[in-house]
């Protein structure tokens, strides 16, 4: 028997499109667009003003307020307010140690004189020590001669001239009111010639080398209130002294 040739069938085309090599159409579009938002940010970035000393400024003011947290060290006594962790204060630069020792010691010698403890007072000020006195400690109503039992004051000053390598600057302020006719025509003189008094007292009675010391009047030019009241004026009207490091610029 004879076999039954059958014919081929051809073949069924598929509906589905050729697939594309390669990446799809998408990603190169999406490529683009993040390439451009980058750029954008650099651009952005290029243009801010990056200042490293504030940055750094910045962040010595976070540490000092926040301090550092180290292990508290096993003790023989028992705190009221017992705790693990302790506040370690960020250390201070040399200048600021010596400024800040000078206040402590002033202020301590101030406590301890009755006189001065009325009337002086002792600050930190331009990377250095001020202590003021009020004029009328040293001298006499429009009088540029330093009182003798007011000269005793300037031991604390001495001392720290002595102890320490320091200069001293010893300025003179009036308030506004106009000294009367005599030796001293302006507050200029005046304020200038109870500075230079003030100098030649100090180097009498602490040897101190003229080379450490300075002598500058101010006159009103340097009110630390307004002259508008009695009071303020006499605030104002005042002897400083202003103890700082030979490097630092003191006028």
């Amino acid at each position: 028997m004879a076999e039954k040739k059958t014919c081929p069938q051809p073949s069924r085309k598929s509906d589905d499109p050729p697939k594309q090599e390669g990446l799809p159409e998408w990603m190169a579009t999406f490529a683009d667009m993040v390439t451009l938002l980058l750029c954008f940010f650099v651009l952005l970035l290029s243009f801010a003003q990056q200042d490293a000393n504030k940055f750094k400024t910045l962040m010595g003011s976070v540490k000092n307020a926040f301090g550092i947290q180290i292990k508290r060290p096993d003790a023989e006594f028992a705190a009221f307010s017992p705790s693990q962790f302790e506040r370690k204060d960020v250390e201070l630069k040399k200048d600021d140690q010596q400024i800040l020792g000078m206040v402590v010691e002033l202020k301590n010698i101030v406590l301890e004189d009755p006189n001065l403890k009325k009337t002086v007072k002792v600050s930190a000020e331009d990377q250095g020590v001020v202590m003021r006195f009020p004029v009328d400690t040293f001298f006499a109503p429009e009088s540029a001669e330093v009182k003798l039992d007011a000269v005793s004051l300037l031991d604390g000053a001495i001392k720290i001239l002595k102890e320490r390598n320091v200069n001293l600057v010893v300025r003179g302020h009036t308030s506004d009111i106009a000294p009367p006719p005599g030796p001293y025509p302006t507050n200029w003189e005046l304020s200038s010639a109870r500075a230079a008094a003030m100098l030649r007292a100090i180097m009498a009675r602490g040897d101190i080398p003229p080379s450490r010391l300075k002598a500058v009047g101010y006159a009103d030019s340097q009110p630390l209130l307004p002259n508008t009241s009695d009071p303020n004026r006499e605030t104002n009207n005042r002897m400083e002294l202003y103890l700082h490091k030979p490097e630092v610029k003191s006028w």
